[in-house]
């Protein structure tokens, strides 16, 4: 018997569906909301939501694991906005590219990133009891 050529990836249906639904929500904040709270601070609090349902749809990794790669995206993402990376690799003059990877540094922002991530295991603890 052969082993796969992608042992760690799987498909999982539910995750992807909510992966979708909060990427519309997140297209919705980017584009018709303009406040002081949700549009810097809940759609960050909901990126690291959707990268880990995303990571989740097409993986066999844990919770914790999952959780891990989500937060650690979100401050990557975070800290190329306080080098200007975009501006490095060409892209600042992109609009999509600026909504998706955000052009403002902000400190607050990793407060953020870990409220979406303490969602995410909170809620993954009280659907697994």
């Amino acid at each position: 018997m052969t082993r796969p050529a992608f042992p760690e990836r799987r498909w999982r249906a539910g995750y992807a569906v909510l992966a979708a639904i909060v990427l519309i929500v997140e297209i919705g904040i980017a584009l018709f909301v303009r406040d002081r709270w949700i549009r810097p601070h809940g759609g960050d609090v909901l990126a690291v939501i959707l990268v880990y349902l995303a990571v989740r749809a097409v993986t066999r990794w844990s919770v914790g694991r999952s959780v891990t790669v989500a937060l650690g995206t979100a401050i990557v993402v975070e800290l190329g906005q306080y080098v200007g990376i975009l501006r490095y690799i060409g892209l600042d003059h992109v609009p999509v590219v600026r909504v998706v990877m955000g052009t403002g540094f902000d400190p607050a922002d990793f407060v953020s990133y870990g409220i979406g991530g303490l969602i995410v295991v909170v809620v993954e603890r009280l659907r697994h009891r």
